[in-house]
């Protein structure tokens, strides 16, 4: 069954403390928790189960860092496996990094076998050299299935000006988790309501597809209201119903 969790980056700013309550407080089922660099409490497993005891709030997701090496995969890895969380979400890697490429492409098949784990490769950013040339490898669909485990985000989808639903189409059989956003005047990670992207009918045919993977939110913290605890909440908590009345309810 699926779950709708909060992606931690939305809340970034707040403490991991913190994030739990909010999702606690808001409704969500569980915590797709993002790995930072900077931040120790991401990193650090013994904390986080006291946080996913304490709140009762399961890790269900472990999104390794935006620019990852194998070593942070890695991490994330072994991090999963103390938390018994078992969908891990990378990115796609740097276009001239061609160890990581290799590593990626040959040997995470053979650690999903081994560990049990479904470890998602996410659809790439728009990013560019000199307008034309990806700044990412293995960024188009093609590759994306041939990666066979598949994470979509959908402000990356509008922002490269792909169309969601045909986008979906190509990955549905290989979608373990998706980051719902929307996009407005070319800004992404808006709340779900406030864009341009058909985000009602997206959800509406997941859950008629029968999709089993998680649906977490992805707001940028200024468009959560983050800092402003009572306007954070309130915005939590619509993202929630959106789900409701276009999922669940479906």
């Amino acid at each position: 069954m699926s779950k709708l969790l909060l992606s931690t980056d939305t809340l970034k700013g707040y403490g991991l403390n913190r994030i739990f309550a909010f999702a606690k407080q808001a409704g969500f089922d569980g915590v797709d928790l993002l790995i930072d660099p900077k931040d120790f409490d991401t990193q650090n497993p013994e904390y986080i189960q006291g946080l996913v005891t304490e709140y009762g709030m399961p890790v269900v997701t472990i999104q390794a860092p935006m620019t990852s090496t194998k070593k942070d995969v890695i991490f994330a890895i072994e991090m999963a496996k103390e938390l018994n969380v078992k969908v891990i979400v990378v990115q796609p890697p740097k276009l001239l990094n061609f160890s990581f490429i290799k590593w990626l492409t040959t040997e995470i098949p053979k650690i999903r076998q081994k560990e049990g784990l479904s470890i998602a490769l996410e659809n790439a950013p728009s990013d560019m050299f000199l307008g034309i040339i990806p700044e990412h490898a293995m960024s188009n669909l093609g590759e994306l299935k041939k990666f066979k485990h598949a994470a979509l985000d959908t402000t990356r989808v509008a922002q490269k000006h792909d169309d969601l639903i045909r986008v979906y189409n190509v990955l549905r059989k290989y979608l373990v988790h998706v980051h719902i956003s929307n996009v407005k005047r070319a800004r992404g990670y808006q709340m779900p309501e406030e864009g341009v992207l058909p985000l009602e009918s997206f959800l509406t045919k997941l859950k008629q597809e029968g999709f089993k993977g998680a649906v977490s939110f992805k707001i940028h913290p200024k468009f959560i209201k983050a800092g402003d605890d009572a306007k954070t909440l309130k915005n939590l908590i619509t993202c929630k119903k959106f789900y409701e009345n276009f999922f669940l309810k479906v």
